[in-house]
């Protein structure tokens, strides 16, 4: 039976040839998981998992299918392959299906630099309890603040492997520890509810219990005494929270795949104005503080730094999945918006690490008349 994430793809990708696929790529995940939820100060649920999960691609004659699982056994494995065989001369053509040139594939396939893996030891369940009820702890000590929700601890790993029979063969190992709180502060109908919380690739930077609470809390207790205004039109004031994500509204309608089946908005735009003038939002896979740095795409190509926008215009598609806005906050001034919509009240004075400030001060910056997310 295949034992690694890498043998894995080499059998799936055999058991696809000998069902009679043209080519195909596959892709092995094994994972394992530990969550501490804390309620009250004692335990209120803990979770341990593992498991392996597989996904196998085949291509005939410009028709694919995609068929995944986590029976590893051989004889799975054939069936599996078979069917998405089957599957696949059922499907209709796409032209825009199929493998990457060789000559197109990344050659430096060394994850090291990247930094996605933290070496140190997997934090054990104590140590999760103790962090998550530090956390609660220091939202309970904020001025308003009735109870907590929650507070959860959580760490995981993954191996990850991807092959395909253009010749690539690559992978890599990934850690997350992540920490947060949701506290309620208020009483009755004047309960108000906020939550913070930070998820990082090393243990070491890791915001402390102390500051994710305490920030909680005081989100929460903020939200008390808040006011409908009446119906308007009013300049909005974006918490960072919100303005980080707007930008990935242009990034998901900039993929690669939804703008060749004509399911984008940012079809046939190209070089058309769909931001401010001065502004300009790169795109890179291998930097080392992106939120979804890779060696290489997940077709297996080369990463290279091109603009999806530049000087306010749609300069290409994406054919990668939409990052997200990173988890690791610091304070600083939120800035202010000038977007048409519904007034938002702020929150608390928030920013991005470097790589995602970029956008969110694009993003808040947008103006009345300018391309907004709907």
């Amino acid at each position: 039976m295949p034992d690694t994430p890498h043998d894995l793809t080499e059998a799936l990708l055999a058991a696809a040839r000998a069902a009679g696929a043209e080519s195909a790529d596959a892709v092995a995940i094994r994972g394992e998981s530990v969550v501490v939820d804390i309620r009250a100060g004692t335990l209120e649920q803990a979770e341990r998992a593992e498991g392996t999960d597989i996904g196998l691609r085949v291509l005939i004659g410009g028709r694919q299918a995609n068929v995944s699982g986590s029976d590893t056994r051989p004889e799975t494995l054939a069936a599996l392959a078979e069917r998405a065989v089957a599957m696949a001369r059922e499907a209709p053509q796409d032209p825009h299906a199929g493998l990457a040139d060789p000559s197109q594939l990344a050659r430096d396939r060394d994850a090291a630099g990247l930094e996605l893996c933290d070496p140190a030891t997997a934090p054990a369940p104590e140590t999760l309890m103790r962090m998550a009820q530090e956390t609660e702890a220091a939202a309970l000590g904020v001025r308003g603040v009735s109870q907590v929700q929650s507070a959860s601890a959580a760490w995981s790993h993954r191996d990850m492997h991807i092959a395909a029979s253009n010749g690539f063969s690559g992978g890599y190992a990934r850690t997350d520890t992540s920490l947060s709180c949701a506290a309620i502060a208020g009483t009755g109908t004047g309960m108000e509810r906020d939550a913070d919380g930070d998820s990082r690739v090393f243990l070491g930077d890791l915001r402390g219990p102390e500051d994710i609470g305490a920030c909680a809390g005081r989100r929460a207790a903020e939200r008390i005494g808040a006011r409908r205004p009446p119906t308007g039109a009013y300049p909005v004031l974006f918490d960072e929270r919100v303005a980080a994500t707007l930008i990935g509204h242009l990034l998901a309608a900039a993929n690669g795949a939804s703008v060749a089946r004509g399911a984008s908005w940012l079809r046939d735009r190209l070089d058309t104005a769909v931001l401010p003038m001065r502004s300009t939002c790169p795109r890179t896979r291998t930097a080392r503080a992106s939120p979804a740095r890779a060696s290489s795409t997940p077709r297996g190509c080369r990463p290279r730094r091109a603009p999806s926008s530049r000087a306010g215009c749609c300069a290409g598609s994406r054919s990668i999945s939409p990052p997200r806005a990173s988890s690791a906050w610091r304070r600083r001034p939120t800035p202010r918006a000038a977007c048409r919509g519904r007034p938002r009240r702020r929150h608390g004075t928030w920013r991005s690490p470097r790589g995602v400030a970029a956008a969110t001060r694009c993003c808040a910056r947008w103006a009345p008349g300018c391309w907004s997310p709907r």
